[in-house]
């Protein structure tokens, strides 16, 4: 249980770090990830906050991987979706709170705003790295995308893909529909879609490692 609790509280803080990467990504004022697109552009024309919008949008991807598996129904698939409730509660509280905390972070020029972005991406991809690593759960996006490509019988990285150009296709049609032009879909979002997961591999394999935070663990709990 103790180990389980530990798990748990690195996928957390793992959510907080994913969290405030988008959040980061954002404030660049290049545009937002592809997940968070739409949420984006909802959240800029209505009084719900991105948090809000993005625990929405996850309880809706809930219900769809529920529709997915609806004829081959397992009690473990139950709970791994279940469980992902309160995790987009906790991943949604978190990007409310660094909106919050980077109100006041509005970029003075093109070459601050690129900054921001790597730092976005850079953080971002830790925190990916911290919920890879305690396989405890899953984000609601990647479960969807993972329940779909089994039922659909596609390979789980293509899935992905045309998941994230229909959620910025989406983002893009309301932007337009609501103000005429494009909102938060700029070069930072295909910045982001890129050079993101090749981050990702790069600390999870050289140096986020194992064995890495093993070591930290030691020198911090002198065991």
């Amino acid at each position: 249980m103790k180990n389980l609790m530990k798990r748990y509280a690195v996928f957390s803080l793992g959510l907080y770090f994913l969290a405030m990467g988008i959040v980061l990504i954002v404030r660049s004022a290049l545009g937002t990830t592809p997940i968070s697109s739409v949420n984006y552009v909802l959240s800029s024309h209505t009084p719900l906050t991105l948090g809000t919008w993005t625990f929405i949008i996850n309880m809706v991807l809930i219900a769809g991987q529920f529709w997915l598996i609806r004829d081959r129904y397992t009690k473990r698939d139950g709970v791994e979706i279940l469980l992902q409730v309160p995790f987009s509660f906790l991943f949604s509280a978190f990007i409310d709170l660094n909106m919050w905390l980077t109100s006041e972070v509005v970029p003075s020029g093109y070459a601050m705003s690129v900054m921001l972005l790597g730092t976005g991406c850079l953080t971002q991809a830790v925190g990916v790295v911290l919920e890879i690593k305690p396989r405890v759960a899953m984000m609601s996006a990647e479960a969807f995308v993972k329940y779909a490509s089994v039922r659909y019988g596609k390979e789980f990285g293509r899935f992905k893909v045309w998941f994230d150009v229909t959620l910025v296709s989406i983002a893009v049609i309301l932007s337009l529909a609501i103000t005429s032009h494009i909102e938060g879909v700029r070069e930072g979002s295909v910045v982001a879609a890129c050079v993101t997961g090749y981050i990702v591999t790069f600390l999870n394999t050289r140096v986020m490692t194992r064995a890495t935070l093993r070591k930290m663990k030691s020198v911090v709990t002198g065991h």
